[in-house]
Formats: structure tokens, sequence, C-alpha cells
């Protein structure tokens, strides 16, 4: 019952994160005015606004123009209510799922616009990343240090590599992997390392199929966000596996 309310919600945020995903890297304001056709201006009813019931009923045209509704929107909705309702299975209800929640709810917005923009904002990144540390102390109150270091720590250690590799990552990364290691502590290193695995193969895949060239950029994001997400649920398991591994029991 709690992954099936979580679920519900996750479709009402996963709603808002639209608008965010939409407004955001156009300077706009997320409050007002209401939702609205990016089209032809015009206002989208309540009815019209149900997350992914109106997509489907619409036949994914706007009412009043027409014009097509980008795919995004119900993928976003779905995505959202999908892991929404997957942390609610795996954390405890209270603070630690609180925590994971406001997590993901802040990386399915940075990973959707740096895809389409190639920007990770400032006025998501920061808010966050307090946010972040804030949670994660109150989830871990004798270890709150533990987070300030790992901050610090991804953050300096992606920026060394802005410094040496510019043209590979951002200073918006940079402060994406600091917002990281506020939430997950010393996890982020391994959430920067699998987005980077991750990132690699599918820079080479793209390279070997003639898509990218040698010198296109990835949005970095978008892998960091993947990274982060398999580490929130998957982190514990994950370096225990390489710890037996490279202990070799």
């Amino acid at each position: 019952m709690t992954a099936l309310v979580a679920a519900l919600f996750g479709l009402v945020v996963g709603s808002f994160l639209n608008v965010v995903i939409h407004r955001v890297p156009r300077h706009e304001s997320i409050v007002w005015p209401s939702s609205h056709c990016p089209s032809c201006g015009e206002a989208i009813a309540p009815k019209d606004n149900v997350p992914l019931v109106s997509y489907l009923l619409l036949r994914g045209r706007c009412r009043n123009c027409k014009a097509a509704i980008s795919a995004r929107y119900p993928l976003v909705e779905a995505l959202t209510g999908l892991l929404f309702a997957a942390a609610a299975l795996q954390f405890e209800f209270g603070l630690q799922l609180l925590w994971a929640l406001v997590l993901i709810g802040v990386l399915i917005p940075l990973a959707a616009i740096d895809f389409e923009h190639r920007l990770l904002p400032n006025v998501i990144v920061g808010p966050a990343a307090l946010a972040g540390l804030a949670l994660s102390v109150l989830v871990q109150p004798a270890g709150w240090w533990v987070y300030l270091l790992s901050a610090a720590g991804v953050a300096g250690s992606l920026f060394a590599l802005v410094i040496v590799y510019p043209s590979g990552m951002g200073m918006g990364d940079v402060k994406m992997g600091g917002m990281l290691g506020a939430f997950l502590g010393p996890y982020a290193f391994l959430a920067v390392f699998i987005g980077a695995l991750i990132g690699a193969a599918t820079g080479g895949l793209l390279m070997a199929t003639g898509k990218i060239g040698r010198r296109s950029a990835l949005p970095f994001g978008v892998f960091l966000a993947f990274g982060a997400l398999v580490t929130l649920f998957l982190g514990q398991n994950v370096w225990g596996s390489y710890m037996h591994l490279i202990g070799g029991v």
C-alpha cells in the first residue's frame, strides 16, 4: 500500500518536475502562470493535466491547437512514479524515505535539463545540496562531518578533471558532484565512477556507430544522475561485491 501511495504521489511530483524542466532553463517562474501549452499559450484545463491519463486521452496533442506534446512529459511522470514506489519498498518510512524521494526528485530534472540544454542550473543544484546535507545529517547525525567531506572531496576531484580535461565536463558537473556528496556521503564516489563508466561506454558506442565525433561532448550530468540512482538503490550491494572481489574471499 505504501508503494502504491508513493507511486501516485510520484506521478503528481513528476507532473511538477515537467514544469521545472521546461521553465527553469528559460528563466521562467515555476509558479506563475499556470500550466499552458508551449505552442499556443492556452491554459491547460485541470481535466487535461492528469498525469499519464490526460496524455493518453489527448493522444499526445494539445486539445486547443493540436500541437504534439513531447513524450518527455509522460516519461518523466512514469519514471518518477516508479522510482518513488521503489524507494518506498526499500527505505524505512520517515526521514530516510524523505531523503531518498528528495534525491530522486532532484536527479530527474537535472538529467532531463542537461540532456536537452547541456545545463545543470545553480537554482536547482545549490538548494538541493543544502537540502541533501540537512537530510543526511538528520538521518545520521553522528556522521555529519562525513557528508561535508564527501561533498568537498567529490567536487574537488571533478574540478581537477575539469582543469585537466576542460572539454569533457564543466563546472555544473563539479557542483552536481558536490551535491551528490551531500546526499550520498562516500558513496557519491561510487556514483561518479558508475556514471563515468556508463558515459564512457555510451560515448564509445556512439563514436563507433558514427553518431558523434571524438571531440563531441556528452551531457555528463545525465550519467551522474544514473550513477546516483544505481548507488541509491544498490550502492551497498555493489560496494560489497567489489570488496569481496578484490579481497578474493
